[in-house]
């Protein structure tokens, strides 16, 4: 299972977009959006919400979490 970090930049990679390109649809700049992909900064939940619309993905897929979790009961 890949990190976020990974799928973050794999997502931005085969979009064709640059860490410039997305850090501005996320309202950032490059050096905070580069420091996710790095790791170094966590992902904040607004802009793990943006990629998730800007990629048209799940936030469960760019959390590299498994098909199929339920609602805690």
């Amino acid at each position: 299972m890949a990190d976020y970090m990974e799928i973050l930049r794999e997502l931005r990679e085969d979009s064709d977009l640059t860490r410039a390109q997305v850090a501005t649809a996320l309202g950032t700049t490059q050096q905070v959006y580069a420091r996710y992909e790095k790791g170094i900064n966590e992902l904040p939940v607004r802009h793990l919400r943006a990629l998730c619309l800007l990629y048209e993905v799940s936030a469960d897929y760019v959390l590299g979490l498994p098909e199929g979790l339920g609602r805690p009961r």
